[in-house]
C-alpha cells in the first residue's frame, strides 16, 4: 500500500482488495484497529468539529475476523452533506469506485493510513446524523460485541462466503447479509 501523501493529505491512496485471495479477504481482529480509528476520527474532527465520527464495523468487535478494513461512520449535522465531503476530500480520501458505488448523497470514502510501520485500509461511511442506518450501524456492532454466539455466525458465514469462492465484494456482502438482516431484526422491539 502507499504512504501517506503529505501533511496536508494524510490519508494514502486505496487499494482494492483481491478476491481471488481468500488470505488477503479474511484477517485475525487486530489489536490495534481501535487505535486506527481514533486517529482518523481526531483527523475527520479537527477539520470538522460538528461532525461525529463513530467506529463500526468488523474492526470495532474484538475479536471479529474479516477483511481487516476499519470502518468509521461520519455523522454530519442537517446541510452539512457538502461540508463532509470536502473534509474527507480534504484529507485524502478518494471516491469509491468499482462495482456498485455508493451514490454521492450517501458516499463512501476509502483511503489508507500508516499506523506504527503497517498500513490499513479506510471506509468512511458518509450518513447523515438524524438517519435510521447511523442507528442500524452502531446497533449491529453492539449486538456483535455482546452477542458471542452472533459473532461466531457471522465470522462463519465470511468463512462460508469465501469457501464458495464469491468473486467480489458484492457477493461476500450478500452472503452475510442473512446474519445481519437477523441481527437487526430485533432492533424495532428494543428502540
Amino acid at each position: 500500500m502507499d504512504s501517506a501523501r503529505n501533511d496536508d493529505a494524510p490519508i494514502g491512496t486505496y487499494e482494492y482488495l483481491d478476491y481471488s485471495d481468500p488470505a488477503e479477504i479474511f484477517r485475525p481482529y487486530d489489536p490495534c484497529f481501535p487505535e486506527v480509528a481514533r486517529r482518523v476520527g481526531a483527523l475527520i474532527a479537527g477539520r470538522m468539529p460538528d461532525a461525529r465520527v463513530e467506529h463500526i464495523g468488523s474492526t470495532a468487535v474484538e475479536g471479529c475476523a474479516g477483511k481487516g478494513i476499519v470502518d468509521l461512520q461520519l455523522l454530519y449535522p442537517p446541510g452539512r452533506l457538502a461540508a463532509a465531503r470536502e473534509t474527507l476530500d480534504g484529507l485524502g480520501f478518494q471516491r469509491q469506485t468499482g462495482l456498485d458505488p455508493f451514490p454521492e448523497e450517501r458516499p463512501l470514502r476509502v483511503g489508507t493510513i500508516e499506523v506504527d510501520g503497517a498500513f490499513y485500509r479506510l471506509h468512511v461511511h458518509v450518513v447523515a446524523e438524524d438517519d435510521a442506518e447511523a442507528e442500524d450501524l452502531r446497533h449491529f456492532r453492539d449486538r456483535l460485541r455482546s452477542d458471542p454466539a452472533l459473532l461466531a455466525e457471522y465470522v462463519a458465514s465470511k468463512q462460508a462466503a469465501l469457501a464458495s469462492g464469491v468473486p467480489n465484494n458484492i457477493a461476500y456482502g450478500q452472503a452475510k447479509e442473512p446474519v445481519i438482516r437477523r441481527a437487526l431484526a430485533g432492533r424495532a422491539d428494543t428502540t
